[in-house]
């Protein structure tokens, strides 16, 4: 698993970097939640008057299998909060603490119809559909958390830049064989990135139960 000089370039200062962040999370303390990422301001004109609007980056279109075989897809997630992360299975490090971590987020939300979880296995020729559901059902996951597999180029590059702003990669070098960053995404409804938390601290994880609960309100 990454280093503890690479968790902290690539889970939490990187993305601080290139988004301009001061943090791995949100400290909304009631206000508005930014949307995070690049943003472009398109200019459109009609009858002579030049009228501006922002386009947010957005979560791209992808399609996955979940641990009951089903597939998901955005159109699935449309108009749901939720929060993604990346892990493995047979994971020697941070995976344990994160899927803790998370089950919390899970058992905080369990009722609430409008919010899911989605875990992203970065070793899908392991981690199969049976594998992804005999994980779920030893953490105790309830339904509304889908552990998803993808091919390996999809699931990589949709933890990226291009995505979540998280990072998965296969690494002979690391141990169980994968690099990924330990953080949670939250996500609105509309595709839109909302915070990005660590996952491997509680303290980190309190504020997105706390960021959950202020776009549900919002609704």
């Amino acid at each position: 698993m990454l280093s503890k000089y690479k968790h902290t370039l690539l889970g939490c200062a990187s993305i601080a970097l290139f988004m301009g962040m001061v943090g791995c999370a949100s400290s909304s303390q009631n206000k508005e939640l930014p949307i995070l990422g690049e943003k472009e301001i398109i200019s459109t004109s009609k009858d002579g008057i030049t009228q501006s609007d922002t386009s947010y980056h957005r979560i791209p279109q992808f399609r996955f299998v979940d641990q009951d075989s089903n597939w998901i897809s955005n159109e699935d997630l449309k108009g749901k909060i939720y929060l993604a992360d990346f892990f493995f299975t047979r994971c020697p490090t941070i995976c344990p603490i994160m899927s803790k971590h998370m089950l919390e987020v899970a058992k905080h939300f369990q009722n609430e119809p409008r919010f899911a979880i989605l875990s992203h296995t970065i070793d899908p020729d392991h981690d199969t559909p049976s594998v992804l559901k005999t994980y779920a059902q030893k953490l105790g996951a309830p339904d509304l958390w889908k552990f998803v597999n993808g091919p390996k180029a999809t699931v990589y590059d949709i933890a990226g830049a291009a995505g979540y702003f998280s990072f998965a990669t296969e690494s002979p070098d690391a141990p169980g064989g994968f690099d990924h960053s330990g953080v949670f995404t939250l996500v609105d409804g509309k595709g839109h990135i909302r915070g990005v938390y660590s996952g491997i601290e509680m303290d980190s994880v309190k504020v997105a139960i706390q960021d959950i609960q202020q776009l549900l309100d919002q609704r």
